[in-house]
C-alpha cells in the first residue's frame, strides 16, 4: 500500500492517477473551461433574452445555471482550471447566487477538509452537528426546526433559510467586532452586488424575483447534493457517502456525489472522479465501509418526511486526533 495525504491507495491506484494527470485532457482542464465559459455566457445571456423566453422558462434555466455556479466555484477552491488560486478566485467571484462571499466559502470550505476532524461540530465548519452540550440546551422548538430540516423535504424548504440567517448573522458579527478580513470579504461581495444589479436594471428583471424565485430553488438543490454527505462514524474514511448518482446530477453537481473520493482526492479534477471510482468501485466502496446510496431518489424514498439522525454528535466514539 502507498499513501497519499489521508487515504491509503494500491500501488495500481497510484499508476491509474499519474496516468490520468499526464494526459493532455486532464492538464489542459478543458472541461471545466468549458462548464465555466457555459455557466457565465447562459446566465448572462438568459438574463438579457429573459423577455424572448418568458418569465417562467427564464426562470428555470436560471435556476439551473445559479446551481451549476455553485459547483463551479467549489471547483475552483480545489486549485481548478490553473494553478494560481488568486486568479482561480477571480472566476469565482462575481455572486451570481447572490448570498455567499467567495472567499468566506473558500475559507470554511478548506477547513471542512481537514478529514481527521470531519463532522466534529467545533471543528467542522460545514458539519450538520451539534456539540451534545449545545444540543441539549437548545428549546423544544429549535430542536423540531433542526428535526424538520433534516428531512428531505425539510433541506429543500427550509435549510437554505437558515443557512442564509446564520451567513447574515455572521456579517453582523464581523462587523461589529471589526473582523478586517471577513469585512473586506463582504465589501467586495456588495460592491459586485451592486454591478449585477445594474444589469438586472438594464435587463429589466426584478432582483426580488430573482432572490426568491431563482437563487433560493438553486440553494435548495445543492442541498440535495448535500443531504446525508457526511455521517459520523469512528474512521474518518467512513463519514464521506459514494452516491452513484445519474447523469444530469453528476453534471449539475461535477461529480461532488462521488464525495468520499474526492475527500480522499480533493486535487483530483471533478471529471477525473467518476473515472476513478468506476476503475476500482469495489476498493472505494470498502474503504468508505460501504457508506453508499444508489441516487438521490433512494434518500428521496426514505427521508421524504423521516428525519436523519444528525443531531447531536457521538464525539465520544470519535477520535480527535
Amino acid at each position: 500500500m502507498v499513501k497519499q495525504g489521508p487515504v491509503y491507495l494500491h500501488e495500481e491506484q497510484r499508476v491509474v492517477i499519474r496516468q490520468l494527470s499526464r494526459s493532455w485532457l486532464w492538464r489542459s482542464e478543458l472541461p471545466t473551461w468549458l462548464v465555466i465559459i457555459t455557466v457565465y455566457g447562459g446566465w448572462f445571456t438568459t438574463l438579457a433574452y429573459w423577455k424572448t423566453l418568458g418569465l417562467l422558462p427564464a426562470t428555470l434555466v436560471l435556476i439551473g445555471f445559479t446551481c451549476w455556479y455553485l459547483s463551479v466555484q467549489h471547483e475552483l477552491i480545489h486549485g481548478h482550471p490553473t494553478r494560481w488560486p488568486r486568479f482561480n478566485q477571480l472566476l469565482g467571484l462575481m455572486p451570481l447566487a447572490i448570498w455567499y462571499p467567495f472567499g468566506l466559502y473558500r475559507d470554511a470550505h478548506l477547513a471542512h477538509h481537514r478529514t481527521h476532524l470531519l463532522t466534529l461540530p467545533d471543528e467542522d465548519p460545514e458539519s450538520y452537528y451539534f456539540t451534545p452540550a449545545d444540543w441539549h440546551r437548545l428549546p423544544r422548538w429549535q430542536q423540531y426546526i433542526i428535526h424538520l430540516r433534516n428531512t428531505f423535504v425539510g433541506r429543500l424548504l427550509i435549510a437554505p433559510l437558515l443557512d442564509i440567517a446564520q451567513l447574515l448573522a455572521g456579517m453582523v458579527k464581523a462587523f461589529r467586532f471589526r473582523q478586517r478580513s471577513a469585512i473586506a470579504m463582504w465589501l467586495v461581495h456588495i460592491a459586485l452586488l451592486a454591478l449585477l444589479l445594474l444589469w438586472f436594471r438594464y435587463c429589466d428583471f426584478s432582483p426580488l424575483w430573482f432572490v426568491l424565485a431563482v437563487s433560493y430553488p438553486a440553494l435548495a438543490i445543492t442541498k440535495v447534493r448535500s443531504f446525508l454527505e457526511h455521517r459520523a462514524a469512528d474512521d474518518p474514511l467512513a463519514r464521506s457517502v459514494i452516491n452513484e448518482a445519474a447523469l444530469p446530477w453528476r453534471l449539475l453537481f461535477l461529480n461532488l456525489n462521488y464525495h468520499a473520493i474526492h475527500h480522499d482526492l480533493p486535487g483530483v479534477p471533478w471529471y477525473g472522479l467518476r473515472t476513478l471510482y468506476l476503475r476500482d468501485k469495489a476498493a472505494w466502496q470498502q474503504r468508505n465501509s460501504g457508506f453508499l446510496v444508489r441516487g438521490y431518489s433512494e434518500w428521496l424514498r426514505r427521508f421524504l418526511l423521516k428525519a436523519v439522525e444528525v443531531t447531536a454528535h457521538p464525539g465520544d466514539n470519535i477520535r480527535h486526533d
